[in-house]
């Protein structure tokens, strides 16, 4: 095959998982509960086909059989996450010996194939307990999760040099305080503000434990999915719009992460709302001292918006969509099972805006993939055709590529995710992987990407 696009040496090839998403055994080996086993208990009913987290892909016993397939097709890293009720059932105190184990365990066979582990510390998953406490918006949770990083440094951080606080940390503000469509199920601007606020001070915290904890060969990050907001035309309203999409769902973590402030224009604007989270002396300081020293970026669809049409119901619960409309661009790419627009160049407008912006940070693409329900209808010969994967691979890594080309500080391209797994309230409706997963046997089959990503893994480049 000859290479048209060659990355540099080194370059990152891998996937990323979650601990609630692949590893199943919920409730096994001394494994606290935490939301989303509370709340598929409580509401079955809202998850797609009643399929909940207690199985999933059961990655607890196949992770030997796993780990061998990612070196098989060219890993050299891979994300996971350490899920919290597990290492430490109810959030607080004793550290669970058989957690420890089944860790050290995973990370030390990925060593052991020439995989690189990047390890994140919560992937959406809070203990049952601490959300019954408040969760993000009780500040003694925070302590919490900082004491819970401090432990999985001191356990696994001899041999993991790669570690991240957060994956996504907009989407629990989205999904439990403000859209209703995670745990806790909350619809309240203010509270959502402050849940943003207290996980960037988890953040922040953390960051402060492992620098003290030692590490000098470590790096640590956040893992943030950045949605460029794309205006509908160039007139000022609709500019405006866009840069407020921009300030709630990317600056708001993006800024304080990298650059270590809060962008001004949010704090007006949540000033003049009354949305304004409560605050502590020192934090302040504690956010500006710990940037961080890598970013994951997380990439699926562009943001694209416009003026408002109409007023927003001045009796209705603050919301960011106050300031905006969503926009459908005519003639736009689609991904028809999920119902997300496809735009390659914007993973190449996010590495350019880390660039100019952002000090030309150290970054990876953390998750890029696509989401295709009924997979099925592609089976030829015992393998999943899945050339849309393959293409949509292709057309983000020749924009990655040539942000590369043009002084981007970008790493490496994990997909999400390596074998098919469970999303949420989606169960397994949409299938992601380049390993399908039969829920009844569990039997893990390659499809028609795994083979490719092989060759470009191997190639390091296409």
């Amino acid at each position: 095959m000859t290479v048209q696009y060659k990355f540099p040496e080194g370059f990152w090839w891998g996937s990323a998982a979650s601990a609630t998403q692949t590893e199943g055994a919920a409730n096994k080996d001394g494994k606290g509960k935490n939301i989303w086993d509370y709340w598929y208990e409580t509401e079955p009913n809202r998850f797609y086909e009643g399929v909940g987290p207690e199985t999933t892909s059961d990655f607890y016993h196949h992770y030997k059989e796993d780990i061998q397939l990612m070196k098989e097709i060219g890993h050299n890293t891979f994300r996971l996450s350490i899920s919290w009720s597990r290492l430490i059932p109810g959030g607080r105190g004793e550290v669970n010996h058989e957690a420890v184990k089944f860790y050290n365990n995973v990370i030390d066979e990925l060593i052991a194939n020439g995989i690189e582990p990047f390890v994140n510390l919560y992937h959406f998953d809070m203990p049952y307990e601490l959300q019954e406490e408040g969760g993000w918006e009780s500040r003694s949770v925070v302590d919490a999760y900082t004491m819970y990083a401090r432990e999985a440094f001191r356990l696994f951080g001899d041999r993991v040099s790669k570690w991240f606080t957060f994956n996504e940390p907009i989407v629990p503000v989205e999904g439990g305080y403000l859209y209703d469509f995670h745990y806790p199920n909350i619809v309240d601007g203010r509270r959502a503000v402050q849940v943003a606020y207290h996980t960037m001070i988890a953040h922040a915290q953390a960051v402060e434990a492992f620098r003290a904890s030692g590490m000098r060969d470590g790096k640590i990050g956040i893992i943030l999915n950045l949605t460029p907001s794309y205006p509908r035309s160039q007139h000022p309203a609709d500019i405006k719009a866009s840069r407020i999409a921009d300030l709630f769902f990317n600056r708001s973590f993006l800024d304080p992460a990298v650059l270590g402030e809060y962008p001004e224009e949010l704090i007006e604007i949540l000033k003049e709302y009354g949305q304004l989270p409560i605050t502590e002396n020192g934090d302040k300081e504690l956010v500006k001292a710990n940037t961080v020293d890598i970013l994951g970026v997380n990439y699926y669809q562009p943001r694209r918006v416009k003026a408002k049409e109409h007023l927003p119901n001045p009796y209705s619960p603050f919301m960011p969509d106050w300031f905006f409309d969503n926009y459908e661009m005519p003639g736009r790419k689609m991904n028809p099972y999920r119902g997300w627009e496809i735009y390659e160049k914007g993973i190449y407008d996010i590495m350019i805006n880390l660039k100019e912006n952002y000090g030309n940070i150290e970054s990876f693409v953390s998750e890029n993939g696509m989401g295709v329900q009924d997979e099925a209808r592609f089976l030829e010969n015992g393998e999943i055709q899945d050339d849309y994967r393959i293409e949509f691979i292709q057309g983000h890594l020749k924009w990655l590529h040539k942000s590369i080309q043009e002084g981007c500080n970008a790493k490496g391209y994990h997909l999400w995710t390596f074998m098919d797994n469970w999303s949420w309230m989606n169960g397994y409706k949409n299938r992601y992987g380049f390993f399908s997963v039969d829920l009844e046997t569990k039997k893990r089959t390659p499809k028609k990407s795994a083979h490719w990503i092989k060759e470009v893994s191997e190639n390091n480049g296409f």
